[in-house]
C-alpha cells in the first residue's frame, strides 16, 4: 500500500484553554488511525479477542510542531517504520498535518502483540501478519 490516512473532525471539548488541541488528542488520534487500518484489513478487536491477542505499546512519544485549531483541517498519515520478521514488534509513525501542507505533529510508537490471557508477548498469528505487511513503509 502507498499510503494510509484518515481525516479527523475536530471536537470543541478536543481543544484546551489556549484554544488548540489538547496534547492527549494527538494520541487518541493514532489509536483511532491504527486500529481503523487494522480493522479495514480485517483484523477487528473481535478477531483479537477470540484469539486472545492484543496490541500493546512499549513508549508513546509525540513531536509538536504547529498548533492545531478549531477551524483546522486534520489529517493523520500511517506508516510502519521498522519491524522483527515476525512482526512481533514493531515501530509506527503518524504524521499529523493541518489542512492538508502544514506538519502540525509526527507521532512515534513502539508495540508488540501479547497474549491477553497468559500476559505475555507473542508472535502473532500468520493473519496478523498479513496485514501488518500491507501498512505503507
Amino acid at each position: 500500500m502507498h499510503s494510509y490516512f484518515k481525516k479527523v473532525e475536530i471536537r470543541w471539548s478536543d481543544i484546551d484553554a489556549n484554544f488548540h488541541l489538547r496534547h492527549s488528542v494527538y494520541y487518541d488520534f493514532g489509536a483511532f488511525v491504527r486500529i481503523s487500518f487494522l480493522a479495514e484489513h480485517g483484523l477487528t478487536t473481535a478477531h483479537m479477542q477470540q484469539q486472545h491477542i492484543g496490541p500493546i505499546l512499549f513508549r508513546e512519544e509525540c513531536v509538536f510542531k504547529r498548533e492545531i485549531h478549531f477551524s483546522d483541517t486534520v489529517t493523520i498519515y500511517l506508516k510502519l517504520v521498522t519491524a522483527t520478521a515476525d512482526m512481533g514488534r514493531w515501530t509506527m509513525v503518524h504524521e499529523i498535518y493541518k489542512n492538508e501542507d502544514t506538519l502540525a505533529a509526527v507521532l512515534t510508537i513502539d508495540g508488540a502483540w501479547m497474549d491477553t490471557e497468559k500476559r505475555k508477548l507473542v508472535a502473532p498469528p500468520d493473519f496478523f501478519r498479513e496485514v501488518f505487511e500491507k501498512l505503507p513503509k
